[in-house]
């Protein structure tokens, strides 16, 4: 009896360290996606006063679209790191706001590197499984809602940045085109599709250490821009060789 207790307490023991360490198999991740992107700077907006923690500045006539791609290393099960590359369009107006009379108006190209960190608060319950691992999905909607991750993140990155303003901003121009520092926080969650594929959403602002972007900073202004990206993706991962890189990287 004693035996047949110690046996079993060993096979589910090489069982959890088995299935702990599944995760490894795959640990690079590419993602690609498409979403868009809300800036706040100094054209267009609403007056402190008349703006209800912000709400009002949201508008489909800020709203432009961004394409991005990252490399993720899964360092930890619940720890990753990755390089991430965002490039697309901010666009700021003044038809919409405190300064309709103004009529200042402008559209900046960017491209974002970053290097961000990601720590997951809820990991799925799918992942460490054979079956998965080998890239077979899940088929039972009991099993639906374990088989999603959300994670936070930040880290810091860059941004370059082309403002074409308008005829009646253009003599008012603070800065045409540069580069600054940024600051990525923001959530995200991801759908384990398969052991190969994951489906994902994630939402994040960028402190900007400049008040430039959309190429005027006003006089009456106390802080520096801040934008926002809206990004859905998709992730394949890769296979791990056995010298602990990419399977392609003999």
């Amino acid at each position: 009896m004693r035996k047949s207790i110690i046996i079993i307490l060993l096979l589910s023991l090489i069982h959890t360290v088995a299935n702990a360490q599944l995760w490894k198999l795959r640990r690079y991740e590419a993602s690609a996606g498409i979403g868009t992107t809300q800036f706040f700077g100094d054209i267009g907006g609403y007056s402190r006063g008349e703006n209800l923690i912000g709400f009002k500045d949201l508008s489909f006539r800020h709203t432009r679209f961004n394409m991005n791609t990252s490399i993720r290393y899964r360092i930890l099960d619940d720890v990753a790191a990755r390089l991430n590359f965002t490039f697309g369009y901010f666009h700021s107006t003044d038809t919409r706001g405190s300064n309709i009379n103004r009529a200042f108006e402008s559209r900046t190209m960017f491209f974002e590197p970053a290097v961000i960190g990601e720590y997951y608060i809820i990991k799925n319950k799918v992942e460490n499984s054979f079956l998965i691992m080998k890239g077979e999905k899940g088929n039972h909607f009991q099993s639906f809602f374990s088989m999603f991750d959300f994670y936070v993140f930040t880290g810091f990155g860059g941004l370059y940045y082309n403002v074409s303003p308008n005829a009646i901003l253009d003599p008012m121009v603070t800065k045409t085109h540069g580069f600054t520092a940024v600051i990525p926080v923001g959530v995200g969650t991801d759908f384990i599709y398969s052991g190969i594929f994951n489906i994902g959403v994630e939402i994040g602002g960028r402190y900007v250490f400049s008040d430039d972007i959309d190429g005027y900073s006003s006089q009456y202004s106390k802080s520096n821009d801040i934008y926002y990206f809206l990004n859905f993706k998709f992730t394949y991962k890769i296979k791990t060789g056995q010298n602990g890189l990419p399977s392609f990287v003999k």
